[in-house]
């Protein structure tokens, strides 16, 4: 009998053992299994030719946020950025494809949407940028741009005419303007076509120079003196405008008078610009990625256009180059730089 006893106690004690180690490796698995109970957050891959960080990356971010998307809460984000060579767009926008994000955000300038377009048919991708879609085949039509590709342009048609019209308000006198162009953006050609078409209905002469590399910015000014353009257009670029700092000078030292298409380059010193506030079009960049995430197609998420356009003028710059704001453009002007 004290024998059986003996036995039974000792099965209850490797009982009572048994339970506590097993109560130990449920508390030690707890948070593993909660982890692995959590979905995984969705990572989303910006791709652009300019600097990751600037005030329109931010503005980005801020759609990306009101669409309910904060970076380091609920989604991860991968940038990639070619800090002005195009050239390294494809391999960037191939790594990203590789990383197996759930959506590229393609910005500025075009060839970082082309590139991310011919890196993957699949990956959902949203650009923000300024050149005709339709025509440089990212989609098939604005309304229904099918496929995986959607996002915002900043362009309701080309703007070449409409800023050498305001050019001219600011120049009446002018008999030539220049306009800057770099050959290898898609852009440039249909922008050339727009000016072209200007020059027919004004009678001001247009001279064309490009510029597609640094070293051949300053050649071209000379040859704007040369040809004593009254005025110049710097046809909207990526590459161009991240190197503002160093176009906009030589446009002061050459004493022209230049149209800008953003704000920047107005705000950097240069006389004036016209365009779409990208700040707006980039924050609708981000809300279109973030329906995207809460299980949205691009195919059914029409291209957007902008319906405002900001003209700014720096006075000081006029000031310097001994130009009176007319009125006209001044009750006009969205800002006026003092």
């Amino acid at each position: 009998m004290a024998g059986g006893m003996e036995a039974v106690e000792q099965h209850s004690i490797t009982g009572a053992t048994r339970r506590t180690i097993l109560a130990g490796m449920a508390a030690a698995l707890a948070p593993l299994v909660s982890r692995a109970q959590q979905p995984a957050v969705p990572v989303v891959g910006y791709l652009t030719g300019l600097p990751t960080k600037s005030a329109t990356v931010d503005a980005f971010f801020q759609g990306l946020a009101a669409g309910g998307f904060v970076e380091g809460k609920n989604v991860a984000i991968e940038y990639r950025g070619a800090e002005g060579h195009p050239d390294r767009l494809p391999a960037l926008a191939a790594d990203l494809v590789r990383r197996r994000v759930d959506v590229i955000a393609a910005a500025a300038p075009t060839t970082a949407a082309l590139a991310a377009k011919a890196a993957t048919s699949t990956i959902p991708i949203v650009f923000v940028k300024g050149d005709d879609p339709v025509k440089l085949g990212l989609v098939a039509s604005l309304n229904h741009p099918g496929g995986n590709v959607t996002g915002q342009t900043m362009i309701a048609g080309y703007l070449a005419a409409k800023q050498l019209d305001l050019l001219h308000q600011m120049l009446p006198h002018a008999t030539a303007f220049g306009v800057l162009l770099n050959p290898s953006a898609p852009r440039g050609q249909f922008e050339l076509n727009e000016a072209h078409a200007w020059e027919k209905s004004s009678g001001v002469r247009v001279v064309v120079e490009g510029a597609g590399a640094e070293s051949e910015f300053a050649p071209a000014f000379a040859r704007f003196v040369a040809a004593r353009v009254d005025g110049l257009l710097q046809i909207n670029d990526g590459f161009f405008a991240s190197r503002a700092d160093r176009l906009v000078p030589l446009a002061a030292e050459a004493r022209i008078p230049t149209i800008y298409s953003n704000r920047t380059e107005a705000a950097a010193g240069g006389l004036m610009s016209y365009g779409a506030d990208a700040a707006s079009v980039y924050r609708r960049g981000g809300g279109y990625v973030a329906r995207i995430l809460r299980g949205e197609k691009p195919a059914d998420l029409p291209v957007e256009q902008p319906t405002t356009f900001d003209l700014v003028i720096n006075a000081k710059t006029a000031a310097a180059l001994g130009l009176t704001i007319p009125l006209l453009l001044t009750l006009t002007a969205t800002e006026v730089i003092e």
